[in-house]
Formats: C-alpha cells, structure tokens, sequence
C-alpha cells in the first residue's frame, strides 16, 4: 500500500477506477430512501437511517459515549444526542456509567435495540442472498475475502492518514 502522504504520480488504474465506480454505485443503491423504507417494512422497524446506522454502530462496539458514535459516524455530536434521544424513547437504546469516567455515559443497546438490528441485518442479507443467489458458494467466499481484504486496507489507510483516529468499520443500510 503507497503511503498516504505520498499519493502515486500518474493517473489511477483502470482497475482501480472501476473499483471506485463499483463502490459508488453500491453506495448509492444501499443509501437511497426508497430502499431504505423498504426494508424497515420488511424487518418491522420503523426508524430512519440515522438510527439505523447509529444502532449498527453501537451493536458492533457497545457501548460507545456520543462523542465517539459521532467521531465514528463522521457526523456532529449533536446529530448523535438527538438520535441517541429518539432511540431512547423508543426503548432501543440506555445510556450506562462510563467504567473509566463515572461522570461520563456511554450509550448501550437495550434488548429492543438487539432484537431491531437483527431483524435490519436478517433483512438486508435475505435481499443479499437473492441478488447473489446465481453466483456459487467459492465465488461468494471469494467476493467475502477481497471484500474484508479492501476494508482491512481502507482502514490501515486512513490510519495512516490520520494516526490519531481509530477508524473503524461501519455497515450501512
């Protein structure tokens, strides 16, 4: 991997290019409203993206304090407090003690958080597994393992490029 202060002379790979083209498009497919509605029908929760992702994050590395869900989210703390105010008076999440600073909370999934964002998860790979479903099971694990590869790398990149920040992976949609 080329270090991230020195970005390589020339243009970008045609590979890489359509990597990028790739990406994008998954993006946009994974992000749009219309998509996103569909789903919560289908898993029976009925909270916006911002929730989703937020409960996404906290299911991955709870319990978490608001400023470092923002941090991970790359959004304002203040979007987070409102969130994590909506979640709670839906019963999905609880703020906790931080064991390192009693002063400070951290946000946990309660059992209703759980249960929603395994229902969000089960419905997104079920949509998965029907797009996929022609492709066989070695070109699955294959796809599986450049695309945990890809992660692993993006992540040591931006390390790299900001080696005061933690990143970490966050699923979408």
């Amino acid at each position: 991997m080329a270090s991230a202060s020195s970005p390589s002379p020339g243009p970008v790979s045609p590979e890489v290019a359509e990597i990028e083209r790739a990406l994008t498009r998954i993006t946009y497919l994974s992000t749009r409203a219309r998509q996103h509605e569909k789903m919560m029908g289908l898993a029976g929760v009925p909270l916006d993206r911002a929730a989703v992702a937020l409960l996404r994050q906290i299911a991955d590395s709870e319990p978490l304090r608001p400023g470092e869900l923002a941090h991970r989210l790359g959004v304002e703390a203040s979007h987070v407090t409102r969130t994590v105010q909506q979640l709670e008076k839906t019963g999905h999440v609880t703020r906790v003690p931080d064991p390192d600073d009693r002063r400070a909370q951290r946000i946990r999934l309660t059992e209703a958080g759980r249960d929603a964002i395994a229902r969000v998860r089960e419905v997104g790979a079920r949509g998965m597994e029907a797009a996929l479903s022609n492709w066989s099971a070695d070109e699955l694990g294959q796809l599986a393992t450049l695309f945990h590869r890809m992660v692993d790398d993006f992540l040591a990149y931006a390390k790299d490029v900001d080696p005061d920040h933690e990143p970490t992976a966050s699923p979408t949609g």
